[in-house]
């Protein structure tokens, strides 16, 4: 069983920052890429950055520049360190891994249940 624990959502003022924290628990063997998506009331869950286990990291263009991913030394945690935040920001934020478990011995997605981000003008 592995679990996405996401943290660190809440409300914000325009121009202002938060700080969000996954960590992925259970039996685990590998987790290879890991980032955040969102999805804004009516849309589709969009991708807004991912980062590899060797640090690769790669930005949806709305955010390049105010946002930054990170893992952490365990590796087992991934972060987005949102600045600069906007009102259009305001979405549910998941946490998304790609874990090979010790059951599965596959490669394969999994999803957090997601933390509201709402950013006031």
């Amino acid at each position: 069983q592995v679990q996405l624990v996401e943290s660190g959502g809440g409300l914000a003022q325009a121009g202002g920052s938060l700080r969000l924290s996954c960590a992925a628990s259970g039996s685990i063997f590998s987790i290879n890429v890991m980032g955040w998506y969102r999805q804004a009331p009516g849309k589709t869950r969009d991708l807004v950055a991912t980062i590899t286990s060797g640090g690769s990291t790669n930005y949806a263009d709305s955010v390049k520049g105010r946002f930054t991913i990170s893992r952490g030394n365990a590796k087992n945690t991934v972060y987005l360190q949102m600045n600069s935040l906007k009102p259009e920001d305001t979405a549910v934020y998941y946490c998304n891994a790609h874990i090979t478990s010790w059951s599965s011995y596959s490669d394969m997605p999994y999803w957090g249940n997601g933390t509201l981000v709402a950013v006031s003008s």
